[in-house]
């Protein structure tokens, strides 16, 4: 059986998308970008290829996830590309695939449909698409029409036998072209086209974001709902931990771990989501791993095993029982925090904060308590 490697290129800083991070590593449905991308390749061997600013980004988002070291990217693409091929030698594949980071919607069938046309004895496989849409051009102040007849729209992974493109970056590395198939061309490969996808979305904007969310929303069709409750009582201390945050209080909340009911309410509704049983479980109360741990760590290890199941933690929603402390002025930072550690946007988590008017043990100021729920996503 053939040997295939994966160049996953993800150097670029994403500057059209806009936000304050490379748009690979921005979360979709509570997965980076670039983590959705990687996971269409498992099986294989991934080289990725990063910037030079983001190595706690790319450590942080691909955690748990086999590839080989990282290089770091060069000043344009085809210099990235370059260095990724370069640290395969050691590997010695047979075909080397090469896939940009921002097109996190690559299907296995599209995947296996260039290394097949390997197989069969090309030098490389492109995927190509049709242009659908009427094309204008501007000359002279005018726009004139395009004939659309011959023109392909280009995709990756685009698909090499390993030595030859390795020989063709090394002829041509002065050169700063966008995509290896003009490599190819330029080596006098022998270039097969298989069928692109529609769907094969490259996150170029902002608008792009919203597309890509709504096409892996409809390829996760499993939607779960989970529950979560937990309850603490006030013991002696100065402050409590709540959804991540350290509030100031008259007192301390009792328990094993930091007693933050808001992310044990969560984590347990995450695991219910799931069917993977409640908090007490993972983390046993008589295990002593666990005191006086920051709940933050089951809340990762929760939304770990959605991952691990291909899905993804899309929203969740906590109420907060109590009369004091007030939550109004630290809900905010709460929200921020919980966003944080499930790798969502903010506004898909909601955090809220009510009393029982006086009555039970929350009313008489014995302790608090908090209840959660989690939608999930799962293929």
């Amino acid at each position: 059986m053939a040997k295939v490697a994966v160049v996953l290129v993800a150097a670029g800083r994403g500057e059209r998308a806009g936000g304050a991070v490379p748009k690979q590593y921005v979360p979709l449905l509570g997965k980076p970008v670039l983590r959705w991308t990687a996971e269409a390749f498992a099986g294989l061997v991934i080289q990725p290829v990063v910037g030079t600013r983001d190595e706690a980004a790319f450590g942080a988002a691909m955690a748990g996830l086999k590839t080989l070291t990282p290089v770091a990217g060069g000043p344009t693409r085809q210099h990235s590309v370059m260095h990724g091929l370069e640290a395969l030698i050691a590997v010695k594949p047979d075909f080397v695939l090469i896939h940009d980071a921002a097109r996190p919607l690559v299907s296995p069938a599209l995947v296996d449909g260039v290394v097949a046309a390997l197989e069969a004895g090309a030098d490389a496989a492109v995927p190509l698409l049709p242009v659908a849409d009427t094309l204008r051009k501007q000359e002279n102040g005018k726009w004139v029409g395009v004939t659309r007849d011959r023109l392909m729209r280009a995709q990756t992974p685009q698909g090499f036998r390993f030595a030859k493109i390795l020989a063709a970056h090394r002829d041509h590395k002065a050169l700063a072209l966008t995509d290896d198939m003009a490599l190819a061309e330029l080596a006098g490969l022998d270039i097969v086209v298989v069928p692109g996808e529609e769907t094969n979305l490259k996150i170029t904007t902002a608008k792009d974001f919203a597309m890509a969310e709504q096409l892996l929303s409809a390829r996760l069709g499993d939607t779960r709902t989970g529950l979560g409750y937990d309850a603490h009582r006030f013991a002696p201390g100065d402050h409590v931990w709540l959804c991540g945050i350290k509030v100031p209080h008259t007192h301390a909340l009792e328990g094993h771990s930091d007693a933050d009911a808001g992310l044990h309410a969560l984590t347990d509704a995450i695991l219910g989501a799931i069917g993977a049983g409640d908090i007490g479980q993972h983390f046993p109360p008589t295990d002593e791993r666990w005191r006086g741990a920051p709940s933050w760590k089951f809340l990762d290890h929760a939304a770990g095993l959605v991952r691990d199941k291909g899905g993804a933690v899309t929203h969740c929603d906590v109420t907060l029982i109590c009369e004091r402390p007030k939550i109004g002025p630290h809900r905010e930072a709460m929200r921020a925090r919980i966003a944080e550690i499930l790798k969502l946007e903010p506004e898909r988590v909601s955090v809220k904060a009510t009393t029982t008017e006086g009555m039970g043990f929350t009313g008489r100021q014995e302790g608090l308590a908090a209840q959660a729920i989690a939608t999930v996503r799962l293929p």
